[in-house]
């Protein structure tokens, strides 16, 4: 079967028609970057400590009746208790004075049965503050985060089959709905647990639309064209929204108010169906000859160049002639022994890249005293990893790549370590620095699992690696609070992670330089890998393969 890029290769690599699509489908991706970490902002934990109702007490007692705790090596108000307060009010009746007629340490202390006082220096209401997601509810915090990524993993999994089932446009768009309508209806929550259903079902189309965007443009642009669309357009797409969030969070803060901001643009992407087409390669796996061939005459017309008579040679537009579409599932995945193997390591990997990524990128409020720079710094430390991911695809194989970024993002992680605390600026840069290698990491895992699969199984591997991707992102807000038990015990883990993926990455196969597979033939045909534990080489010839894009 001839190649789809030489069939189409009459139409050039960058006409008006795949400048239009390259445009569209990166703007697509720009509330994928703002809703995908608003929750650092909307689950933010202000300063607090109990309320204190308004009773006759002295000035001594008012000022003292919250205990002094000592925290990573510094005095501050209790969070979650009080002297009692019916033993101050007498207290402070009589006239004694806290400190000096009174031994604070030997008074008995209380919860806050009277709610909370929040500070309102950095937001007006968050979540937390919202819901007193505090103390004994501390967990519900970054439980919130994990219900959301859970709500991503189901998402990646089903919109995935979903597409090579009825198409990536439909999938597309389907999922930008339902990313905008739940955050809008988001809005009015009255409780934690009906915001935490709502989030749910906002993470089901979240990162599904970048999954579903991301095939769309690998399978309509070729050469290297789609290299920059994988690598460096889409991301960059998300980085930009990344980089608004801040600043709109900066003006609107209080949560509600935020969240109104990310759903209401949803609706400005609707007129983008008349412009962005279908897959050709997906309605050729389908048998879908004629409609294929429409898009690429429109692409043609908006090219201005002339169109062959007939465009997919090895389709006459004869059913009874077409070659019979090809039937793919889940299952497949697993079924051969070769992509078993590639399907399980690549998984891991990505499950690893994915934790590291979002674990320092949800650790961003931590960061500075100011969480607005905080998040900035984080979201544009992704636009040089983001040129630098595609500078690497563009001229480097990718299996030592994805293992030199992984290394390259747990050994800061491990100097932290080493750091003193009295230089904090330092260990900004360290991890800001191990941003960059995730970043990096995680932009070329995309790239790399397009390129390993065939059309008809495509986005069913990148929804399902997406997935198992997705038990990272869960877990990533635990691990990140694992530092209120051991402060660095978060950067040991994710390092770890990353060297342990890096070792695995080694038995993946490469694909540089080889065409972008269009059947199930073409991947069981595919070059093996050596085997690190023999001397041999156990290969299969590439005799088969269609030429290069």
């Amino acid at each position: 079967m001839k190649d789809f890029a030489d069939s189409i290769s009459f139409l050039g690599q960058w006409g008006r028609f795949q400048q239009v699509v390259f445009f569209l489908l990166c703007v697509s991706l720009v509330p994928n970057g703002f809703g995908t970490f608003i929750l650092v902002f909307l689950t933010d934990v202000p300063g607090h400590h109990c309320v204190v109702p308004g009773f006759n007490l002295t000035e001594d007692w008012n000022t003292t009746i919250i205990p002094i705790k000592v925290v990573n090596g510094k005095q501050e108000q209790s969070r979650c208790s009080r002297y009692r307060l019916d033993v101050v009010r007498n207290l402070s009746a009589q006239g004694f004075i806290p400190g000096r007629d009174v031994n604070l340490t030997e008074l008995e202390q209380e919860g806050c049965v009277d709610g909370w006082s929040y500070s309102k220096d950095i937001f007006q209401s968050t979540l937390v503050s919202e819901f007193d997601l505090v103390c004994s509810d501390e967990w519900k915090q970054p439980f919130t985060a994990t219900v959301y990524f859970i709500g991503v993993l189901f998402g990646s999994f089903f919109s995935g089959q979903l597409s090579d089932r009825f198409g990536r446009k439909p999938v597309l768009f389907a999922t930008m709905a339902v990313q905008t309508l739940f955050s809008f209806i988001q809005v009015f929550s009255t409780s934690w647990t009906m915001f935490t259903i709502l989030l749910f079902f906002n993470g089901l189309g979240q990162m599904s639309n970048f999954v579903a965007a991301l095939v769309l443009g690998a399978e309509i642009f070729t050469g290297n064209v789609r290299v920059l669309y994988s690598s460096l357009g889409s991301c960059l797409g998300f980085a930009i929204g990344y980089m608004i969030l801040p600043l709109a969070a900066y003006f609107l803060r209080d949560w509600k108010s935020l969240l109104l901001a990310s759903s209401l643009p949803g609706l400005l992407y609707l007129p983008l169906w008349t412009f962005i087409p279908e897959s050709p390669r997906w309605l050729l796996s389908q048998g879908k000859v004629e409609e294929a061939e429409a898009i690429v005459r429109k692409a043609a017309k908006w090219n201005k160049v002339k169109v062959p008579n007939i465009i997919f040679q090895d389709y006459s537009g004869d059913e009874k002639n077409a070659q019979p579409k090809e039937k793919a599932n889940v299952l497949d995945l697993l079924r051969k022994s070769s992509m078993r193997t590639t399907t399980l390591i690549f998984c891991f990997v990505f499950f690893c890249s994915t934790t590291g990524y979002f674990g320092l990128s949800l650790n961003t409020a931590q960061l500075h005293a100011n969480p607005y720079i905080s998040c900035f710094i984080s979201a544009a430390v992704e636009v040089p990893a983001y040129i630098s991911s595609w500078l690497i695809l563009h001229y480097l194989p990718r299996r030592p790549s994805v293992i030199s970024s992984l290394l390259l993002g747990a050994m800061p992680l491990y100097l932290i370590l080493l750091v003193p605390q009295s230089l904090p600026n330092l260990c900004i840069a360290l991890e800001m620095f191990g941003k960059y290698a995730f970043t990096t990491t995680f932009s070329l895992m995309f790239t790399y699992l397009t390129e390993l699969y065939p059309t008809v199984l495509r986005n069913t591997a990148t929804g399902t690696c997406t997935t198992v991707s997705r038990v990272g992102s869960s877990i990533a807000p635990f691990v990140i609070k694992l530092n209120t038990y051991i402060l660095y015990l978060p950067y040991i883990i994710l390092s770890t992670l990353a060297v342990v993926a890096a070792i695995a990455a080694y038995f993946l196969p490469e694909s540089f330089g080889k065409p972008l597979p269009e059947t199930m033939t073409q991947i069981h045909n595919r070059e093996r890998f050596k085997c690190p534990c023999t001397r041999k080489e156990t290969t299969i010839r590439l005799e088969h393969l269609e030429s290069p894009l």
